[in-house]
């Protein structure tokens, strides 16, 4: 069965950082493009950062540039979302998403990904 565990969430004060991990389990994430998203309440689930199957192509929505940045750990399966000087607009459920083939000019289109991590909370505030 193939799927995507996450881990990492929290409550953190704004400015603090945290790190999201996204594991596979059952494929191996190397041949897989893997998209970090968000959905706050009330609006829809938005690309945050993307990365391709190559680790060549990565994309950041403009609100996160500068402060997140995704890499992948081929050994261990997983890939990371670090996430610094954290705000309060950053608060959502984030969510990690897989596939095998997506196109460079679609890397953070959610409705492109089939196969998504159980979503994890995180909260910025004092």
């Amino acid at each position: 069965q193939l799927q995507l565990v996450q881990s990492g969430g929290a409550l953190v004060q704004p400015g603090g950082s945290l790190r999201l991990s996204c594991a596979a389990s059952g494929f191996t994430l190397n041949y897989y493009a893997i998209g970090w998203f968000r959905q706050a309440p009330g609006k829809e689930r938005e690309g945050v950062s993307c990365i391709s199957s190559s680790g060549v192509s990565t994309k950041y929505a403009d609100s996160v540039k500068g402060r997140f940045t995704i890499s992948r750990d081929n050994a261990k399966n997983t890939v990371y979302l670090q996430m610094n000087s954290l705000k309060p607009e950053d608060t959502a459920v984030y969510y990690c998403a897989a596939e095998p083939r997506i196109s460079p000019f679609r890397l953070c289109v959610p409705t492109d990904y089939d196969l998504w991590g159980q979503g994890t909370q995180v909260t910025v505030s004092s």
